[in-house]
C-alpha cells in the first residue's frame, strides 16, 4: 500500500477529475479539474487515464511526504516548480519516490491552476460518480474538503513499473482572444452594448475563484434591464449583472443564474481562460458553432495524442522530426581555418 502525507498546502489545494456530470438537474455542479488539458497531461505522465483524479493546486503549491510505498508523480498546467528532496524535476516530466521522500510544489509563476498526477489514483471513494471537490457542497475530494496539513492520502494501486516519462515538447495552448459562442441572451444587450464587449479588453479582477471570474472594463450596456428567468447555465457562460462587467462562470458554478448571458467560452479555449491571473488582459472573440465544434474536436485529438508524444525520461529521441527541430550543428568549426591561421600567424 502507498500513502502520501500532506505537510502543508495552499488553501485551495483540491481533489479534481473530469468532474460529474448529467446532476445538474438536481442542482449539482460539475465541479472538475479547471484545466483539463494539464488534468490529461498530468495522468499520462504517470501511466493513469486521463480522466484520473489529481491534486489542483490554485496559485500557491504544497509540501509532501511518501508515507508508505513507491509513488510515481507528475505536475503540468500552471509553471509551479516541482522538487524532490530539495532537487529539481524537469517540467512535464515524472518521477517515481519511495518512502520517506519528501516533495514540493512551489507557487505558480505563470498560470494559475497546476495539477499533479498521482500513478495508480487516489483512494477516495466517488461521490455522485466523481471524486471532485465541489467545495460549496462540501461533496467529493476528502470527506468533502480541501487538502490541508496532516491529511494522509492513500493510493489504490501500486506505482507502475517501466521508465518514468516526460513530453520533450513545451505543451503550450493557442494563443489570441478567448473564443465565445454569442448568447444565449445576446438579445437582451443593446447593438453598443455587443459592440463594447467585443471591441474591448478586459482584466482579470481579484474577485476570482473555481466559481466564476469577475472581469473589469467597460460596461457592457443592456436593452431592457438585467434580469431575466433563472435557467441553466453552463461552464464558460458569461453573464452581465447590472454592474455592466461580465462575470465568467467556472467549474464550481451554480447550475442556474437570473442575470442575462452575453456569451459562451467554447469548451476548447476553457483551459487556458482558466489560467488567467488576476491583473491579466483577456479579448473575447465570436465564432459560429460549426467552428466551435471542430474547434472541440481539434482539442480532443490533441489530447488524445498526447500518449504517444511521451518518451521515456533521460532517453533521447531519434525520431527524424525531432532531430529536424534542434541544432545539431551549433558550435562546429573549420579544422583548416583553424590550421592555416595557426601556419600564418
Amino acid at each position: 500500500m502507498a500513502e502520501i502525507e500532506v505537510v502543508d498546502c495552499g488553501p485551495a489545494t483540491t481533489i479534481q477529475d473530469a468532474g460529474r456530470y448529467g446532476l445538474q438537474r438536481y442542482g449539482v455542479g460539475p465541479a472538475g479539474a479547471m484545466d483539463r488539458d494539464a488534468l490529461t497531461l498530468a495522468n499520462l505522465l504517470v501511466g493513469n487515464d486521463p480522466d484520473e483524479a489529481a491534486i489542483e493546486f490554485a496559485g500557491l503549491g504544497g509540501r509532501f511526504r511518501v508515507k508508505e510505498g513507491v509513488v510515481r508523480i507528475a505536475l503540468a498546467g500552471a509553471d509551479a516548480p516541482l522538487s524532490v528532496d530539495g532537487e529539481p524535476v524537469a517540467a512535464q516530466t515524472s518521477v517515481t519516490l519511495r518512502a520517506g521522500d519528501a516533495f514540493s510544489i512551489g507557487p505558480a509563476r505563470n498560470g494559475m491552476y497546476a495539477m499533479l498526477g498521482i500513478a495508480g489514483g487516489l483512494d477516495v471513494a466517488p461521490m455522485l460518480g466523481s471524486r471532485s471537490l465541489h467545495r460549496r457542497a462540501a461533496i467529493g475530494g476528502l470527506d468533502g474538503k480541501a487538502l490541508q496539513a496532516g491529511d494522509i492520502l492513500p493510493l489504490r494501486k501500486a506505482a507502475p513499473d517501466g521508465d518514468d516519462l516526460t513530453l520533450p515538447d513545451t505543451f503550450e495552448p493557442a494563443r489570441g482572444p478567448i473564443r465565445v459562442l454569442r448568447g444565449p441572451q445576446d438579445d437582451h444587450f443593446s447593438e453598443a452594448g455587443l459592440a463594447t464587449f467585443f471591441d474591448s479588453s478586459y482584466t482579470l479582477s481579484r474577485q476570482a475563484d473555481r466559481m466564476g471570474y469577475r472581469l473589469n472594463g467597460p460596461v457592457i450596456a443592456h436593452s431592457d434591464g438585467f434580469n431575466i428567468i433563472s435557467d441553466g447555465i453552463v461552464t464558460g457562460a458569461i453573464q452581465v449583472p447590472g454592474s455592466g462587467e461580465p462575470i465568467v462562470l467556472m467549474a464550481d458554478r451554480q447550475t442556474t443564474g437570473g442575470y442575462p448571458k452575453i456569451a459562451t467560452i467554447i469548451s476548447a479555449d476553457l483551459p487556458r481562460f482558466a489560467q488567467l491571473r488576476p491583473g491579466d488582459s483577456v479579448r473575447f472573440q465570436g465564432v459560429t458553432r460549426e467552428e466551435a465544434v471542430t474547434a472541440a474536436r481539434e482539442a480532443a485529438r490533441l489530447r488524445a495524442d498526447l500518449r504517444g508524444r511521451l518518451i521515456p525520461a533521460g532517453s533521447m529521441d531519434l525520431t527524424s522530426e525531432r532531430l529536424l527541430a534542434l541544432n545539431l550543428v551549433g558550435g562546429m568549426v573549420d579544422a583548416r581555418a583553424d590550421f592555416f591561421q595557426e601556419e600564418n600567424a
